[in-house]
């Protein structure tokens, strides 16, 4: 029962990675690279837009973009 929950890499798929400079990159880190820059890209627009002066909970709003365009990220490339 304890090793239940490490059955999420089955065997004959493997962990969802892919090769980049010949070493295997784990694929979450590439999307968790995708929602950072996602949320540093709404951030920078929401300063030369000026929502940034009226925008609450700016560090949540941001997060929350970057987590959401991770998330899609996954689902889109690796989700089956």
């Amino acid at each position: 029962m304890a090793a239940l929950p490490l059955s999420g890499c089955d065997v004959e798929r493997g962990a969802p990675s892919f090769t980049l400079f010949g070493a295997f990159f784990p694929a979450w880190m590439f999307c968790a690279g995708i929602g950072i820059m996602v949320a540093i890209g709404a951030r920078a627009i929401f300063v030369s837009t000026g929502c940034s002066a009226v925008l609450p909970y700016q560090l949540a709003v941001c997060s929350s973009i970057g987590v959401i365009a991770g998330v899609l990220a996954w689902l889109l490339w690796f989700g089956s």
